[in-house]
């Protein structure tokens, strides 16, 4: 290894040893640590209020694990069901400037489970097989609920250890939606900005053409690739916008 790749491993190291305590107290007190009052209440709460109001969801009301679990296996149900549906009807929806057809029904089924399940093993060419409407509304959405998903079960389980004498275990949806909002949607934010400054591509383009030193001519892709790369990342996904695993000029600037 050269001494740039061990200096770039030790930024790393003290990048993780610095973020971890800072990170893991937030997250013990976005989970109810401390009570009922978590941070970011005056913000996130009026948001998270009106979803529950919307979803019929009681905040205040806690779990058994077997109603936990249920509401997450019905979630990625559904999940699974509208993901199917939209890469079967994306010729018929908006943002698609490439004019992409329906995703075939098996691998609109394949992706569809594999996304929900936080797995994104992508058997396709997304620039040539799925919409920005798909990539914005479906895939990136699962990239956030998914990850978002797994970590509820991670809490749930802590708190299964922890409340020896509890026959409650949380509640899945304040668990999944504390996740998406105070935790990921900030980072990816804030991820995503930093991907855009150092040149990853954020737009709702289709193909560019253009021509070579050699005179060939090269079909450049757009798209929405910044915002998916930050979720990406933050929730272990593999594959993206372009299937290379972050290693695309286009979603990875500086690779």
């Amino acid at each position: 290894m050269t001494a740039a790749a061990y200096l770039q491993w030790g930024v790393v190291i003290i990048m993780i040893a610095i973020a971890t305590p800072l990170l893991g107290r937030y997250m013990a007190a976005v989970y109810g640590a401390d009570g009922d009052h978590a941070p970011g209440d005056r913000v996130f709460g009026p948001v998270e209020r009106v979803m529950y109001r919307l979803t019929g969801v009681d905040e205040k009301r806690e779990q058994r694990w077997q109603s936990y679990a249920f509401s997450l296996l019905a979630f990625s149900l559904i999940s699974v069901l509208f993901l199917y549906l939209l890469q079967r009807i994306q010729h018929a929806l908006p943002f698609n400037p490439t004019h992409v057809a329906n995703v075939p029904a098996a691998l609109s089924y394949n992706t569809a489970v594999s996304f929900v399940t936080n797995t994104n093993w992508q058997n396709y060419a997304p620039e040539g097989t799925v919409s920005h409407f798909t990539q914005m509304v479906g895939l990136a959405t699962q990239n956030f609920v998914s990850a978002a998903v797994g970590i509820a079960v991670a809490i749930a389980l802590v708190r299964g250890i922890t409340r020896r004498r509890s026959a409650t275990i949380g509640n899945f949806w304040v668990d999944l939606m504390r996740t998406i909002t105070r935790i990921l949607i900030p980072l990816s934010i804030v991820f995503a900005l930093i991907f855009v400054s150092q040149g990853a591509i954020q737009n709702l383009h289709g193909f560019t053409r253009g021509t070579t030193l050699e005179g060939a001519t090269q079909v450049i892709p757009g798209g929405p690739f910044a915002g998916q790369e930050a979720i990406k990342e933050l929730g272990t996904n593999g594959g993206g916008s372009l299937n290379a695993n972050s290693a695309h000029p286009f979603e990875n600037p500086n690779v």
